[in-house]
């Protein structure tokens, strides 16, 4: 079975939107680490609120390692309406998040990858959906914002494995978690 594995930045507050200005690291071990999580992707789960954020910027983005792989890896976009813009290797998540992601780690293939999407994120965790978590946490407190861990879930513990954890010349910290079985 196919592992999805969420990468996110972080404030060191919890904060996930928009780094805008909070996220000031952007070294060589940055790009590095990202280069490592996407190698192991093959496919993609954006939110409809990414996929529109996304769409104008990356098919014209020169910012690697994410550009290329960004844009020639399949896109799996959860809307209800139908898609502005063009972008390759987009198609549209025809069922609910957890029945389409379910169907989805049971076919051939390497690590599914969701990248911001927040909302998507979130329920994905709440669905035991996510088995990697391939965290960036900044050196700065952001004070407000949308969090990925931000109480609304189901309350249900869940145990994670620290699989490794790196700090960068700048102070962020590369975390990787497994989530552990029940």
């Amino acid at each position: 079975m196919r592992n999805v594995v969420l990468y996110q930045l972080l404030s060191l507050d919890g904060v996930a939107e928009e780094p805008g200005d909070w996220m000031t690291d952007g070294g060589r071990e940055l790009f590095e680490n990202l280069a490592a999580v996407i190698g192991t992707q093959d496919e993609i789960l954006l939110g409809r609120g990414t996929y529109d954020y996304w769409v104008d910027y990356w098919p014209t983005s020169a910012v690697e390692p994410f550009a290329t792989f960004v844009n020639t890896t399949r896109k799996h976009v959860f809307t209800s309406t139908p898609l502005t813009g063009e972008w390759a290797n987009t198609v549209v998540a025809d069922r609910p998040p957890a029945e389409y992601v379910r169907d989805l780690k049971r076919t051939d293939g390497g690590d599914i990858g969701i990248h911001g999407s927040i909302a998507l994120a979130q329920a994905l965790l709440d669905a035991d959906l996510v088995d990697e978590l391939r965290l960036v946490v900044a050196p700065v407190v952001a004070g407000t914002g949308r969090r990925l861990f931000d109480g609304s879930g189901t309350g249900t513990v869940r145990r994670l494995e620290l699989r490794e954890c790196r700090r960068t010349e700048a102070g962020s910290l590369l975390l990787a978690y497994r989530v552990a079985l029940s």
